[in-house]
């Protein structure tokens, strides 16, 4: 008998010949539920890394605005100063504020579009679509 007739020939016979349909049953019923908890993990993981990357880049973007804010402020000041040679000192003042009140409006603008775009924890979603296909997916 050759070696390919031997391997077509396991391939009908029952892995757990022994076991009762209601074991084979708990057996899915464990396999899902560690499949499932592995997955959490995976999610918990990849939002853990994805936070920690996230926390030392929002420190040092805190940093660096806090800083332009300074350096915003004096210029702003003074622009004001400078405008305030030519026009009434409050009028000055105002000019700047709502130029900076129109440059506010326009990068809320695109950071709510930018927000709009953020796609989370990417792989864990693909790895869940995955598990679910090959769940409904019948074997043979």
């Amino acid at each position: 008998m050759s070696e390919r007739m031997v391997d077509r020939d396991r391939a009908t016979e029952p892995l757990a010949p022994d076991k009762t349909l209601g074991e084979l049953f708990g057996d899915l019923t464990s396999d899902l539920g560690l499949l499932f908890r592995q997955e959490v993990e995976l999610a918990k993981t990849e939002a853990r890394q994805e936070l920690k990357q996230a926390g030392r880049g929002a420190g040092m973007l805190a940093g660096a605005g806090l800083s332009a804010w300074m350096a915003l402020l004096l210029l702003s000041v003074a622009l004001a100063w400078v405008l305030d040679k030519g026009l009434d000192r409050g009028l000055s003042f105002a000019i700047v504020a709502a130029l900076w009140a129109a440059i506010a409006a326009v990068l809320a603008a695109r950071g709510k579009k930018e927000m709009s775009a953020v796609k989370p924890l990417p792989k864990s979603v693909q790895s869940v679509k995955e598990d679910m296909q090959w769940v409904k997916t019948p074997t043979s």
